[in-house]
């Protein structure tokens, strides 16, 4: 689904991705994990547009998409989600899942004042898809709260949600666990599953929960400084001695190789 040769991003003097090269799977969920700084979060911004490359490419389903703005990948079926959700805090549950679909008819004035019955109509559209992610993802109890009063956990959940508001081909979640309880991640890593399960969605996960990554994620992709330095299944990840020295450079053994 996608494959990305010997992509580099330079800040400065810096260099955040350098050389890299990946492949992720149509169907798979894919872990992307490495010690902090490693490169992960500036890989997934280049890849979804929000950076523009220094040199290397980005195909999506052979189709080359390097540099393309986020709004054009959105259009091709590519979304991510970020550290920190980004929802609507005004907005119901509800209403920041039906501001996703794009082209709607009730954001032009001409279509509200002379077509107002289709306006009408595509927003019944629009709502009933959004009950069904409401159902979907298991969250009926905080369908008419306001976003901005979800924990974070739940936010994460309506980030998710978003994604299956349009037929996404490839989704790209970035710490999709940070300063989640267990039970809600589990929640999250089930849906997530499910998704991929029961109607096809690929994705990328980074993360540095392993046990998360353990549950959702084969294969498995580790970069350090920048590069790609392996992939394989968890596993083999852990028994990998370029692995664990590049964690034990940030005192993180116990974390790989428990």
């Amino acid at each position: 689904m996608i494959k990305v040769d010997k992509l580099t991003k330079r800040f400065g003097g810096f260099t955040a991705v350098n050389n890299a090269s990946l492949e992720i799977g149509k169907g798979s969920i894919t872990g992307l994990i490495g010690p902090n700084g490693a490169g992960k979060t500036t890989l997934f911004n280049v890849i979804a547009g929000v950076y523009q490359p220094n040199s290397g490419t980005v195909l999506l389903d052979g189709e080359d998409i390097t540099g393309l703005p986020p709004h054009e990948l959105f259009h091709k079926g590519m979304l991510r989600t970020f550290q920190i959700a980004h929802e609507f805090s005004t907005l119901t549950v509800r209403e920041n899942l039906m501001m996703v679909p794009a082209a709607q008819a009730g954001e032009t004035l001409w279509d509200v004042w002379f077509h107002s019955g289709r306006v009408r109509e595509q927003e019944k559209r629009v709502a009933s898809k959004a009950d069904e992610v409401i159902d979907f993802l298991e969250i009926t109890h905080v369908a008419d709260e306001l976003a901005g009063n979800l924990s974070g956990g739940q936010k994460k959940l309506l980030e998710l949600g978003r994604t299956m508001m349009v037929d996404a081909k490839v989704v790209f979640l970035d710490e999709v666990g940070a300063g989640v309880n267990r039970t809600l991640l589990n929640t999250i890593g089930d849906a997530i599953i499910r998704l991929n399960q029961e109607r096809g969605y690929t994705f990328c996960v980074i993360e540095h929960d392993m046990d998360f990554i353990d549950k959702l994620c084969d294969p498995v992709i580790v970069m350090a400084e920048g590069s790609v330095l392996a992939r394989g299944t968890l596993a083999e990840i852990k028994a990998n001695e370029q692995v664990i020295e590049a964690y034990l450079g940030t005192g993180l053994k116990n974390k790989v190789a428990s």
